[in-house]
């Protein structure tokens, strides 16, 4: 008899398999770049504001004990701040000063504020200051050129001694001419310092 040679074949899955992860399935490449782009702009943003803190922290050396208490500052800072105003060496100096950023980051939101508020009220007050001391020049300017200048001063400053004015005004213009220092000048402006100061 004759074998049967027949071989049995096996039965295959030739079904693709479900939810399986492709290894070579393409990377989001632009995710990548805009997670690069975000902790760059953090990394940025960090050192803008580490810098303005140190920056603060450098104003504050300028400002008087009794401004500097008045901030209710930590104890750490302010014997950071004190140690900073005894040390004469550069680079001493300014490794103290990046100690005293990392210290203002560590203060309240409140600290921070109040200091901000302060250098923003100095920072105005310095401007009248500047904006007072242009227009006392410009009068004593105009009177010292002109002496009708006097009568339109005391348009707007009605208290004013018009004959001190005049007599002020001829001794300048004496001291000129003889090439004396200019003490009549000096007076003028500050009498007219004094009468725009009152009349606020």
């Amino acid at each position: 008899m004759k074998k049967n040679n027949k071989r049995s074949h096996s039965t295959f899955n030739t079904s693709k398999p479900k939810n399986r992860a492709s290894a070579d399935e393409p990377v989001d490449s632009n995710n990548l770049e805009d997670q690069e782009q975000e902790q760059e702009v953090s990394k940025s943003e960090l050192k803008r504001e580490m810098h303005r803190l140190q920056d603060l922290g450098k104003e504050l050396l300028k400002l008087k004990t009794d401004d500097l208490n008045a901030l209710q500052l930590s104890d750490p800072l302010v014997n950071a701040l004190e140690e900073a105003r005894r040390i004469k060496h550069r680079e001493g100096l300014r490794r103290q000063m990046q100690f005293i950023g990392k210290l203002m980051r560590k203060e309240s939101d409140e600290a921070i504020g109040r200091i901000e508020a302060l250098f923003e009220r100095l920072a105005n007050q310095h401007r009248v200051h500047t904006q007072q001391q242009h227009l006392i020049e410009q009068w004593r300017d105009k009177m010292l050129a002109d002496g009708t200048e006097i009568e339109r001063f005391l348009e707007q400053y009605p208290d004013a001694d018009r004959q001190w004015l005049r007599q002020i005004t001829r001794q300048s213009a004496q001291e000129t001419q003889r090439g004396k220092p200019p003490a009549a000048a000096r007076k003028l402006f500050a009498y007219i310092r004094d009468t725009l100061a009152g009349s606020l």
